[in-house]
């Protein structure tokens, strides 16, 4: 199979995927296959390799396949108090009740796709295209740390204060981003999550 891989800077290289699953996939693909590299980075629709050449990392990619999914990662329970302020509004764009909302976020296994925004902030994919929610007009100014929250179809939780324009349900007390950990992050990619209400 054919990938599209661009230079990205002198020691660098940018891989196109059609989804944030098929990047986690494929770096999964490039750890066990032994591509060197600085640093593999899946994001949204796309893959970083630092420190490699690009034309001799296409050669290497000829043997990846898309459509494979990603390895199973760790299993987290994220204990959930879901009281947000945009509950109701989410509430009423899938037009259900809120108790509703909760039921449907709890029964999804969600999956770090990636990490970024923010050290320990995790895009958590899983969510059905048919729940994705805009994000808000005007952003906050301060998003409290344990903030779960929703924009498009990704939910997140932020690991620290910060502005924030994703829409508020819920917060949590676990601690996302310790320095100390390893890894640092709680929700590393490939980490399969589990909203429980509490």
């Amino acid at each position: 199979m054919s990938v599209s891989v661009r230079p990205y800077g002198p020691k660098a290289a940018l891989v196109d995927v059609d989804s944030a699953v098929e990047a986690a996939a494929l770096a999964d693909w490039a750890r066990v296959h032994g591509v060197v590299a600085d640093e593999i980075v899946p994001a949204a629709a796309t893959v970083l390799f630092d420190g490699v050449d690009a034309t001799a990392l296409e050669a290497v990619l000829t043997g990846w396949r898309a459509g494979s999914a990603p390895a199973a990662g760790a299993f987290v329970e994220i204990p959930v108090a879901f009281d947000g302020p945009d509950l109701a509004d989410v509430a009423a764009r899938w037009g259900v009740s809120a108790d509703e909302v909760v039921a449907r976020l709890a029964s999804y296994e969600l999956t770090s796709a990636f990490c970024g925004f923010a050290p320990g902030f995790a895009y958590l994919a899983g969510l059905p295209q048919e729940l994705a929610v805009p994000r808000l007009e005007t952003p906050r100014a301060r998003v409290e740390p344990g903030s779960v929250a929703l924009a498009g179809s990704w939910c997140g939780i932020y690991p620290s204060a910060s502005p924030g324009g994703w829409r508020v349900v819920g917060r949590t007390d676990v601690v996302l981003w310790d320095v100390d950990a390893e890894p640092p992050a709680l929700l590393a990619p490939g980490t399969r999550v589990r909203l429980r209400p509490c």
